[in-house]
């Protein structure tokens, strides 16, 4: 049928086609305002989130300095790599330590060994995952052999991995509150390990708090009054070394046995079995480490492996 509407004109298409592009470049101009406008925004809103992220840290981190800054010995050089460890024939030790810098722990007790004895070194670090896991296979093998005529477990304690909680020492937290039960309740030290063990914070975290620590201690048995003293702190001096290597006196304030930690640490660190640097865990049988991938046959992930060498080892000396 014939339609009365004129066929527009070859101006008219064009016009039209024309306005069409012209709305639908206006529609893509638009479309790329509001684009930009949410790129800035999102852009401003990531630095909002940033700063106040590095601020929380920032505080977090002086927060930090001052709770936990009388904890590790030298104070506030603890962090400092300049700073000189005193020696262990100078500070104050527990009363179960041997001249080490270890707790030795034998069916005789706590801090006591036998001459002749088959002596197991167990090097390890309370924020150590290693460490954790070896305890975690181990300890009740440890415990089982302490109580072997013979056969001493020797538990020598380090604080190298502080900076792995973030400010707030749980290295030297544990290890001190560790030996504080190795002074003044040794029946319980060898619970008390493995239960902190148990309780490890992730690296990198902020650790556990003090109140924490105590209350693992009293869950197996550590009286109230010995929990009491983990967070002693006392006074003394200390050396920093500047880059001519010239020594300085200054004074500070650490828990009871952080001088002992950082002497047992550097001791450590100058022996045979860390020719590349301490690392934990660390075994040595009778002056041999052992347990490290090696010809001897331990395989301390495995239960009763670590065992029957010591035992092997103590039957051999007759």
């Amino acid at each position: 049928m014939p339609s009365n509407d004129p066929r527009p004109t070859k101006a008219q298409r064009q016009a039209d086609a024309r306005a069409r592009a012209a709305e639908i470049r206006r529609q893509q101009e638009n479309a790329q305002k509001r684009n930009r406008f949410l790129a800035i925004g999102g852009a401003i809103l990531a630095v909002v989130v940033i700063v106040g992220a590095v601020a929380f840290v920032l505080v977090q981190n002086r927060q930090n300095a001052t709770t936990y800054g009388s904890v590790a010995f030298g104070g506030v050089d603890s962090d400092n790599s300049a700073l000189v460890a005193p020696a262990l024939a100078d500070v104050k030790a527990p009363s179960t330590a041997d001249a080490s810098g270890g707790i030795p722990v034998s069916s005789a007790g706590v801090g006591k060994t036998t001459d002749g004895d088959t002596v197991l070194q167990v090097y390890f670090d309370m924020q150590c995952p290693v460490c954790q896991q070896f305890d975690s296979i181990n300890s009740g093998d440890l415990q089982a052999l302490a109580q072997e005529p013979g056969i001493t477990v020797l538990y020598q304690p380090l604080s190298f991995l502080d900076d792995k909680s973030s400010g707030t020492h749980y290295s030297n937290r544990a290890a001190n509150a560790l030996m504080t039960v190795a002074d003044q309740d040794p029946e319980h030290f060898e619970a008390f390990m493995t239960a902190l063990f148990k309780n490890q914070p992730a690296e990198n975290s902020h650790g556990i708090t003090d109140d924490q620590i105590a209350s693992i201690a009293t869950g197996v048995g550590v009286p109230q009054a010995v929990t009491d003293q983990f967070t002693t702190v006392t006074g003394g001096t200390y050396q920093v070394k500047d880059a001519s290597g010239n020594t300085s006196d200054k004074t500070g304030n650490w828990r009871t046995f952080a001088p002992f930690i950082a002497a047992a640490t550097a001791h450590a660190a100058t022996l045979p079995a860390f020719p590349n640097g301490i690392g934990t865990h660390t075994l040595v049988l009778n002056g041999t480490v052992i347990g490290n991938g090696g010809s001897d046959g331990v395989n301390w992930t495995q239960s009763g492996s670590l065992k029957s060498a010591v035992e092997a080892a103590a039957a051999a000396k007759g």
